[in-house]
């Protein structure tokens, strides 16, 4: 988190560090309590990170690149189904059945979503936004990722300004809880 640079460089950097623990996942054997670890760890970040974008990130995409309502609203539909699989997933121990299938869903749906952002996203928006405009987004979104949420909330909302208002405040109970439970520590 907070990796410094332009709202690219900081996205993809999140992307690689996300891949690098699904990675981790597909390493270990099924069961594996690790594997549980490291999809909390995934999980947090993953939330943290669309909670940045959807509050910056795609409205700028509204606002800069040519067709952008529609490409933001793709982008919010494939967070939305990431969310539900984390939600879903966030109640399998790594021996449950389910993990298997959900963490395997989880790993697809992110690895379409990267790859969409990587090929068509960033670099319309590259195309489209001036050198300060993808700092100062870089900024705005490394901000919102000390304050987001880190479990899924499905029913929060996904778009300004209530998300930028309830991120914030369910961000610090999620906090809290990690806290308390130990959840996101390194596996």
């Amino acid at each position: 988190m907070g990796h410094g640079g332009n709202v690219i460089d900081e996205l993809v950097t999140d992307h690689r560090e996300v891949e690098e623990m699904f990675g981790r996942i597909e390493a270990l054997p099924p069961g594996d309590e690790n594997r549980k670890l490291l999809a909390d760890q995934a999980t947090i970040e993953l939330v943290r990170h669309s909670v940045a974008e959807e509050a910056y990130l795609y409205p700028a995409v509204r606002q800069h690149v040519p067709d952008g309502d529609a490409i933001a609203d793709r982008e919010i539909e494939d967070h939305s189904k990431a969310e539900r699989i984390m939600k879903d997933l966030e109640g399998c121990s790594a021996d449950d059945p389910e993990f298997d299938r959900l963490i395997g869903m989880l790993m697809a749906e992110i690895r379409s979503h990267v790859a969409d952002e990587e090929e068509n996203l960033f670099p319309s928006l590259r195309a489209s936004c001036s050198a300060q405009t993808l700092d100062e987004l870089g900024d705005k979104v490394r901000q919102a990722k000390k304050t987001a949420p880190t479990r899924p909330h499905p029913a929060a909302p996904d778009k300004p300004p209530a998300n930028k208002l309830l991120a914030p405040g369910a961000g610090l109970v999620d906090r809290m809880r990690d806290a308390l439970t130990g959840r996101g520590k390194k596996a």
